[in-house]
């Protein structure tokens, strides 16, 4: 998992354009220090078309930004569902609408993770490396997916985003201190 991060893929060199999508993507995606990103999402309980829509514009905004998740929060909405890259074949990310982990693996690993919402920073974070996922697709589907390695730490950060959890709060004293000095003047 070396050189990848949940919820941002390490910069790479962007062709102009694709860097201003960037850019215009993450405009839309709520920065350190706003409310929302510490609330927790409410339950969903409508599977219509309008959430098929916010599943799609969150796909889009993810992928434009570089990311490999995204929680509805993110964006200002306090729904419980995000769109994670869950390592399946077509590659594709997949919606999770009211999601919860079944099972955590005993096991646990450390490793930095970014975040869409703290651009600049990379803490280090343990995370378990497996867990098995419960949650509904948009249409109210039950989806059970196991997840392992980049996955799993992917779904785990989303889910603390649904719970308004941050980074910031799941890292060691030191490296909160440090980023914080790299967010705040940014407020």
């Amino acid at each position: 998992m070396a050189g990848e991060v949940a919820g941002e893929v390490r910069e790479q060199a962007l062709d102009p354009e694709r860097e201003a999508r960037r850019r215009a993507a993450l405009l839309q995606i709520r920065q350190y220090g706003d409310p929302a990103l510490k609330l927790r999402a409410n339950d969903v309980s409508e599977f219509d078309e309008e959430l098929a829509r916010l599943a799609e514009r969150m796909r889009l905004l993810m992928h434009e930004a570089n990311g490999v998740g995204l929680a509805a929060n993110q964006i200002g909405i306090l729904r419980r569902m995000a769109v994670i890259h869950s390592g399946g074949e077509d590659g594709e990310p997949v919606a999770v609408v009211n999601p919860r982990v079944l099972e955590r693996s005993e096991e646990t690993a450390v490793d930095d993770e970014g975040c869409l919402s703290l651009q600049g920073v990379l803490l280090p974070v343990e995370r378990a490396v497996g867990v098995t996922l419960e949650a509904h697709d948009v249409r109210g589907e039950r989806l059970v997916l196991a997840l392992e390695g980049l996955a799993a730490r992917v779904a785990q950060h989303e889910l603390d985003h649904l719970d308004g959890v941050l980074i910031l709060d799941r890292t060691t004293p030191e490296a909160r201190r440090e980023a914080l000095a790299v967010l705040r003047p940014r407020l």
